[in-house]
């Protein structure tokens, strides 16, 4: 044995050496990876065949270990870390399969079945494509010069405050985050436009430095997170394998009988824990630099920046319009929901009844998973579901699901027309939405014409007197459009006169169309309407409207064909929504066939529009290098995904993934090796970018961690809190390589490493906080299902 160290633990610090070698090499990343393990699996194939080195393994056919078994010790759970006074023995290879080209057998065919499951054909996939998406989404959105106006706007607003230049970073931080995510672009960006100007003004260079490091980060963490992305296509694999293990072992047959729930966890999922976290980290950082500015005021100096072209408005006009207004829509919509005064209309009823509900865990079960049962969920909640049981197997079992009578679907369609409300909930959203619209839109210009407002407002409450007069639960979808067309006209003729005033406040001139595509991509991913990968694209062809717009006014050429485009997507939703658009049934009304063709004649108007755009784009040559970059990354992505599989079949090869899996279960408390794996995360973020730690940490301590007790979505956010730090911490920390490379010449290398030291251990300090208050991750979740 070397140094008395067993060859397993060779093997793996000879992986370790080999990849740190390789990447300091100066090799692409990818082929450093790849490189690596051909290296180490050599190395250590010709150690072990000169009989260098040797593996302990505990001896199965001792008296000692069949009595340990005997007494009902899972054979998983014996390791020579949980018991090291096991008889052992020398085995004659270190790699389990015999010798290394059993073992080489072995990496070939696990890695051509790896690419083939995560790369070509797998069920990951379709969600891995949201990569793409979101990358070309957010180089476009970098390209069309949206940061340029943001930090702009933003230091104007926030500039008057002490430390203001620095929370303007953040918050434009944050909001690149949302819409762009990729971190190389948004630190360079704000290093080049934002540093001198922060420097000018006399602020210190390490607070410049760092909050501007830090800032570019946050599109790690908050969503649309390409770390989530591939983080959550990972760690759902490893959640539901490492569940099922954990069943076994408690004598349960699978994860659904012992957790009382599917063992899942998807991207979306992610993205709404993720939320949350993301903003308590840019408030940590806002909340550093404005204590910073408190306390050296002469290093963080309030800076007046001038003022905005917005019209000058009092106290008591701001309250009313952008206060006192809007909560009383949302409060007087919210009281209405409540009393079933706004509500649905929907008299859809199924043909078939529901099926009857089971008890809410399973009960025919063996002893021991039954007690392991009780030692999860608590005696009660086994009782509750033993009385559930108990009243179900009473009324003859679980009711099964039976098709109604035409009679019966007429009673029950009856009763919901009767329990319905007078207002539906889509009219009651726009009527709210145009109402903040109106409001905000006063409240920016009060001393113009209040007429056109008066008008749009007076639709929106004629509209929501025509629903309850006029229409019911069984009105027509064109009979309802009859209705409201003058009600609509109205608010629409207000709206546009309101749009015309917002569009001359700076500050929502350049916030509102990024915050409109935000909330398109988030809204429909965080409320379930689709999953990452359609919203990812719908965030991509938006960025491509949208950089397109920038360019034609720039040019000062006319952007409608954009505009017609962007109301004709909003169209065709609503068309949707409230038309039947199916044309395949065997009775097909003249009102389904109209809307069919409408809708149609929409989609391509919009497909036109984006065609158009892209045109736009690649005439002014930004589409080009756009998706030349987008490719480029994207490959990166895939080429590391490749290189890291066979790393990781190098070390699961000689046992090193088993031995440290071993070494993680062998401790009594599960947050002691989850506490153990983020202090090396942590450690291995100095040295590694987090694309490697993810394919290659993440699967080998992934089956103990996610095998634990642990909510996955907590587990998970933490992990992607973690890998944000790697873009910190020096000496490898990338945010910290963009902004030396555009860094003034007067900013050394020593302010930046010593800028981002503060914001290292906020980083800690937001773990901490998620570990102690796990709810931050989970609430959104939950409110959300």
């Amino acid at each position: 044995m070397i140094f008395g160290l067993d060859g397993v633990e060779i093997g793996l610090i000879i992986v370790f050496l080999t990849l740190f070698s390789a990447i300091l090499s100066g090799f692409p990343v990818a082929f450093a990876i790849g490189g690596a393990g051909v290296l180490s699996f050599g190395i250590i194939t010709a150690l072990d065949s000169a009989g260098l080195l040797v593996h302990q393994a505990i001896d199965t056919g001792s008296e000692a270990y069949k009595a340990l078994v005997a007494s009902g010790v899972p054979s998983k759970g014996i390791s020579i870390f949980t018991h090291p006074d096991l008889p052992r023995y020398a085995t004659e290879s270190i790699f389990p399969d015999g010798d290394a080209a059993n073992a080489m057998k072995r990496v070939i065919a696990g890695i051509t079945n790896r690419i083939n499951e995560r790369v070509i054909a797998g069920q990951s996939i379709e969600t891995l494509l949201a990569v793409l998406m979101f990358v070309l989404m957010g180089i476009v959105l970098e390209r069309s010069k949206i940061a340029n106006d943001l930090l702009t706007t933003m230091a104007r607003v926030f500039g008057p405050l002490p430390g203001g230049l620095a929370v303007s970073i953040v918050v434009v931080g944050a909001f690149l985050a949302a819409s762009t995510g990729i971190v190389g672009a948004t630190v360079v960006t704000m290093g080049l436009l934002a540093l001198p100007t922060m420097l000018r003004n006399n602020y210190s260079p390490e607070l410049a430095t760092g909050v501007i490091a830090a800032s570019g980060t946050l599109g790690q963490i908050i969503p649309p997170s390409i770390v989530i992305v591939l983080l959550g296509t990972l760690a759902g694999d490893l959640y539901s394998a490492a569940q099922e293990e954990r069943a076994q072992l408690q004598g349960c047959t699978d994860a659904l009988t012992y957790l009382g729930e599917p063992a899942v966890l998807s991207v979306g999922t992610l993205f709404q824990a993720a939320l949350l976290p993301g903003i308590l980290l840019a408030g940590l950082y806002a909340a550093y630099a404005f204590g910073f500015a408190m306390l050296n005021p002469s290093k963080a100096p309030a800076v007046e920046l001038g003022s905005g072209s917005g019209e000058v408005v009092t106290r008591g006009e701001a309250f009313t319009w952008y206060l006192g207004v809007p909560i009383a829509l949302i409060a007087g919509m919210m009281l209405m929901s409540q009393v079933n005064f706004v509500g649905s209309q929907d008299t859809t009823v199924s043909s078939f009844t529901d099926l009857g509900e089971a008890a809410s865990l399973r009960t025919n079960v063996s002893e021991s998973c039954q007690a392991s049962m009780i030692e999860l969920h608590g005696q009660e909640a086994w009782d509750a579901a033993v009385a559930e049981q108990a009243d179900i197997d009473a009324t003859g079992g679980q009711t099964e699901s039976t098709r109604r009578s035409p009679e019966e679907i007429e009673a029950l369609r009856a009763q919901m027309v009767e329990d319905a409300a007078p207002i539906g909930t889509g009219l009651a959203v726009l009527a709210v939405i145009f109402g903040l619209i109106l409001s905000v839109a006063r409240g920016v210009s009060p001393s113009s014409e209040p007429l056109p407002l008066i008008i749009g407002a007076a639709g929106i409450v004629l509209g929501l007197l025509v629903d309850v007069v006029a229409i019911g639960p069984l009105t027509s979808a064109s009979g309802t459009v009859a209705f409201m067309l003058l009600p609509w006209a109205m608010t629409v003729y207000g709206c546009y006169h309101a749009m015309i005033r917002l569009s001359k406040n700076e500050l929502l001139r350049v916030v509102f169309p990024p915050l409109i595509l935000i909330v398109a991509v988030l809204g429909s991913i965080l409320g379930g309407i689709t999953n990452p990968t359609p919203a990812a694209a719908l965030g991509a062809a938006g960025a491509i409207m949208l950089a397109a717009y920038r360019k034609l006014q720039d040019e000062d050429k006319s952007p409608k064909v954009i505009i017609w485009s962007t109301l004709s997507v909003v169209l065709l939703i609503l068309v949707g929504i409230n038309f039947d658009l199916r044309i395949n049934t065997e009775t097909v009304s003249a009102e389904s066939w109209a809307a069919f063709f409408f809708a149609n004649a929409l989609y391509l108007y919009a497909l036109f529009g984006l065609l158009f755009s892209c045109w736009v784009l690649y005439r002014s040559g930004v589409l080009t290098p756009a998706v030349r970059e987008t490719a480029k990354v994207t490959s990166m992505v895939f080429t590391i995904l490749i290189a890291s599989q066979l790393l990781n079949l190098v070390v699961i090869s000689f046992g090193g993934e088993h031995y440290i899996q071993q070494f993680l279960r062998s401790f009594e408390n599960p947050a002691t090796a989850f506490i153990i794996v983020m202090i090396i995360l942590f450690i291995l973020g100095f040295v590694l970018d987090f694309l490697e730690i993810i394919y290659i940490v993440v699967p080998i301590v992934g089956p103990v961690i996610y095998g634990a007790h642990f909510d996955p979505k907590w587990v998970t956010i933490m992990i992607a809190v973690n890998l944000q730090t790697s873009f910190l911490t020096p000496p490898f920390g990338f945010a910290l390589f963009y902004l030396r490379g555009v860094a003034p010449k007067e900013v050394t290398t020593g302010h930046i490493y010593r800028g981002v030291i503060p914001f290292v251990l906020i980083q800690v300090v937001g773990l901490a906080i998620l570990w102690w208050f796990p709810g931050i991750v989970t609430i959104v979740p939950d409110l959300i299902p």
